[in-house]
């Protein structure tokens, strides 16, 4: 689409939806799309008949995101479902994520890209065990941006008082958690009270409807921005006559910006050299930044493989085989003190020992437990590991794809773990 002649540069939001159980979050996705006129005749239909076969009295808009037939069947989300849409003024890529306590890991996948966390909570019960553990991995994982929307009120009549006391509720966690920016909407996915357009029997409400908050909030993109960071996925050896002597190191730059000319520095080998160019389809380009996928080739032969790191000469990264982080347990066997992993950083792996359990997370309190350390499927503790070779990374809060890693078991290979490094 082109408006006056150019092509429409929309921003992109990305958002995951978490909460307990039948909190609503499909139900508001799939309102968020009918209302806003984003849903196809043939899903229309295709929603419609799902629920007569299901024998739901109601049209059930939660159908449009529940894919599988379990979920269906139970009414319930059990894997990230990912929707795309776009508005006049931005575009959205929405991660649904399950609230049953077993697929926390699943909500820690669908968060891990996102941008914003959209939070239900069931207005009839309040502030759960869920809500605290989803708001504490949406902080854990850096997400700056949270808004809670308080669903159901149509079966607690729309009540004003009730509002607000659950958002005390809430307040007093973010403040606990020093989440730097939270919003607040009482809603009713199933009938669309300030979803998209604002509700008649909310008239005490006077902020903003969900879709005009994700429309007009501003997202903090400073992450990634200052370290040059460009971990090497493969590299490009075309032995064509008219590339015959290229060599180029193609990734995803993780940080800052390159361009020809500047000094690099290749981890793990400390070898210096300068930027030559950046490609892309056979282009140059003058820059790359942070979530460009290009080739980079060096002045220098410099002998480099999948898993090293360009990074600039003055701001190294951490290079140790020592970590501390903060790990989201995926598997249903527990962790061991002493149990051999394979971790990947990027494009970077190690073996790794597990050195200490330093506390498990308390959810119900959010206090440090240093009493049972024993970490079982969806606890969240700090530990500390020793790889196998010297490896290279920042914290979390510096570059969230440079500080984070997943732990996988070499028997099964199963992702058993994600972890933050502090």
């Amino acid at each position: 689409m082109k408006i006056n002649g150019k092509p429409e540069n929309k921003s992109l939001l990305r958002f995951t939806t978490a909460g307990s159980v039948d909190d609503g979050k499909s139900t508001l996705i799939g309102r968020l799309l009918y209302d806003s006129k984003s849903i196809f005749e043939d899903q229309m239909e295709h929603i419609v008949q799902s629920g007569k076969r299901l024998g739901r009295q109601d049209l059930d808009l939660s159908l449009l995101t529940d894919g599988l037939r379990a979920e269906r069947e139970q009414g319930i989300t059990i894997d990230v479902a990912y929707r795309y849409f776009a508005t006049p003024a931005r575009k959205f890529i929405i991660a649904d994520t399950p609230g049953h306590l077993q697929y926390t890991r699943n909500m820690v996948t669908g968060a891990s890209t996102a941008d914003l966390a959209v939070i239900l909570i069931d207005a009839r019960k309040g502030v759960l065990e869920q809500t605290v553990r989803h708001t504490y991995i949406a902080s854990l994982l850096d997400i700056r941006h949270i808004i809670f929307c308080i669903n159901k009120m149509d079966m607690i009549n729309y009540s004003e008082t009730v509002f607000r006391n659950i958002r005390v509720d809430i307040e007093r966690l973010v403040k606990k958690l020093e989440i730097e920016d939270s919003h607040y909407i009482p809603i009713s996915a199933k009938y669309g009270d300030n979803v998209v357009d604002y509700s008649e029997n909310m008239n005490w409400y006077t902020g903003k409807t969900f879709l005009n908050l994700i429309e007009t909030i501003e997202i903090s993109k400073n992450k990634n921005t200052d370290n040059q960071r460009f971990p090497v996925q493969t590299i490009i050896r075309p032995h064509t006559e008219e590339f015959h002597d290229y060599r180029g190191y193609a990734g995803r730059v993780a940080g800052g910006v390159f361009r020809p000319g500047d000094e690099v520095t290749v981890l793990p080998s400390l070898r210096k050299s300068k930027i030559k160019s950046i490609d892309v389809l056979g282009k140059e380009l003058s820059e790359a930044i942070a979530g460009d996928s290009v080739a980079i080739s060096l002045e220098d032969q410099i002998d480099i493989s999948r898993g090293d790191m360009l990074v600039s000469t003055d701001d190294l990264p951490v290079i140790s085989q020592d970590i501390n982080l903060m790990i989201c347990w995926f598997n249903e066997r527990p962790m061991k003190i002493g149990g051999r992993y394979l971790i990947r950083i990027n494009s970077n792996e190690a073996g790794c020992i597990v050195k200490s359990v330093n506390y498990r997370m308390n959810i119900n309190t959010l206090e440090n437990d240093f009493e049972n350390r024993a970490i079982n499927m969806n606890d969240i503790a700090y530990i500390t590991i020793k790889t196998s070779k010297p490896v290279f990374f920042d914290s979390y809060k510096k570059n969230n794809i440079t500080g984070s890693m997943i732990f996988i078991d070499e028997g099964t290979n199963e992702t058993v773990a994600a972890g933050m490094i502090i």
